[in-house]
């Protein structure tokens, strides 16, 4: 049968500039008015305001605006506090009062919760802490501009590859801000700077940690200035070349505190970038699964150790598991160092079959597990195995969540408490917490 070549229509956009009301935030920040009932996603607007928009995309059941002016504007608009708001993709609600970002949170984690799992709860209080100056950690984008001559040191923009050249990040703690210009002005003499990768700036209990991620072989003089300054500044230094090596070249293994705790860490070990949010964070889950000193517990997805570590000092023993075997070791040496004989990690791929393995076979009082963004797919049909009676469920993405929480309802678990975290203030990721009781 003779095929014939039929050209696709071409779709027009209409460029004009179009007056639309904003009616609601969706759940990544962006205004959402509508056009002959279509959703249009304008990321910039707010609630109640008219604004002037121009279409960038349109699709048969949603489209896409630019923001061109604000008409009306919202009585919950503020100006942004950073120089950098308007290009950088760091932060994407400045422009929103900071208690109306919570409510925000708050109102996404409700709706979510209650559309996929059908459990509709009261919300126990935000944990929230400061909004500025509370980021304890940062990776930083370098790119030499040929043409130029000059080295971008900063952050994604918007919806693009290229770096915005960041001279001050008011949400980083003020010992990380203060290495920013510094820093590039130094990388820029660097006799290669075409091949630096990234720069990763990262605060401890105990000082600032700077990671240089670079291409090819760094020369002997560019590794001496950045030596140099690390002992200037008394900051400790790793050099992570092409190989993926992190080697530590000048200073003391970095290491935070938190709930009764010492955990050390190197610069590409996951670490919670908002101190105050997880010192809370942690003493909330505690809290919640009401431990007692004959507990058996179970941490899934357990890192370095950060909810296990204080969990350990309360109840009688704690399994930790983890996907990655460089963390598992970790968590090991982090448990000898506080002492604790009453905690064992093991290694497992949590995203596989694990029933046969041997700490599977036990069963637990508590369960607390942090996954990723995707959440814990396979591994949550296997919670009613381990029998037990309370299981806190930390999220940082309220769908998976949500998802997750169809199955522990079908297992016989009630959602008894559920909280926001406000972990990352001034953007549209939110955190949360849910506990679920055995019916």
């Amino acid at each position: 049968m003779a095929r014939f070549y039929q050209p696709k229509k071409n779709t027009t956009i209409n460029k004009k500039h179009q007056s639309v009301l904003i009616e609601k935030l969706d759940h990544q920040g962006a205004g959402i008015a509508f056009l002959n009932r279509k959703p249009v996603f304008i990321d910039g607007a707010l609630p109640t305001e008219t604004v002037l928009m121009q279409l960038t995309e349109s699709k048969s059941k949603y489209a896409r605006g630019q923001l061109i002016k604000v008409q009306q504007p919202s009585e919950q608009r503020v100006s942004a506090f950073c120089p950098h708001y308007q290009v950088c993709g760091g932060c994407d609600l400045q422009h929103l009062e900071r208690q109306a970002q919570v409510d925000y949170k708050q109102q996404t984690l409700s709706q979510l919760m209650t559309k996929f799992s059908g459990e509709s709860l009261s919300l126990s209080a935000p944990i929230i802490g400061k909004d500025v100056e509370y980021r304890r950690r940062a990776r930083f984008s370098l790119f030499w501009n040929k043409s130029q001559q000059q080295l971008y040191f900063g952050f994604r923009q918007r919806q693009s590859k290229q770096i915005v050249n960041v001279t001050d990040c008011p949400v980083l703690t003020p010992a990380l801000n203060r290495h920013l210009l510094p820093l590039k002005a130094l990388l820029a003499t660097f006799e290669r700077p075409d091949k630096l990768g990234h720069l990763e700036l990262v605060e401890g209990r105990n000082g600032v940690a700077v990671l240089l991620r670079y291409l090819s072989t760094l020369s002997g003089e560019d590794a001496s200035k950045l030596r140099s300054y690390a002992q200037k500044e008394q900051l400790t230094l790793y050099f992570m070349p092409e190989s993926n090596e992190v080697i530590r070249e000048v200073g003391d293994e970095l290491y935070y505190d938190e709930n009764g705790a010492t955990t050390p860490f190197t610069p590409v070990n996951f670490i919670q970038v908002n101190r105050d949010v997880n010192e809370k964070m942690v003493a909330q889950a505690i809290d919640w699964l009401e431990l007692t000193s004959d507990d058996h517990v179970l941490d899934l997805f357990c890192g370095l150790g950060n909810f296990s570590l204080p969990i350990a000092q309360q109840v009688k023993h704690v399994t930790g598991i983890e996907g990655v075997d460089d963390m598992v070791l970790k968590a090991q040496d982090n448990a000898r160092i506080n002492q604790l004989e009453n905690v064992r990690y093991y290694q497992s791929n949590l995203a596989d079959d694990f029933t046969d393995q041997a700490w599977a076979q036990q069963t637990f009082d508590k369960i607390l597990l942090d996954p990723a963004r995707a959440g814990a797919p396979g591994l949550i049909e296997q919670m009613g195995h381990f029998a037990a009676q309370r299981i806190v469920y930390v999220s940082c993405n309220p769908a998976t969540l949500a998802r997750d929480s169809q199955s522990l309802l079908a297992q016989g678990y009630q959602l008894a408490k559920l909280g926001m975290l406000d972990m990352f203030p001034h953007t549209s990721h939110l955190e949360s917490m849910a506990l679920f009781i055995k019916s």
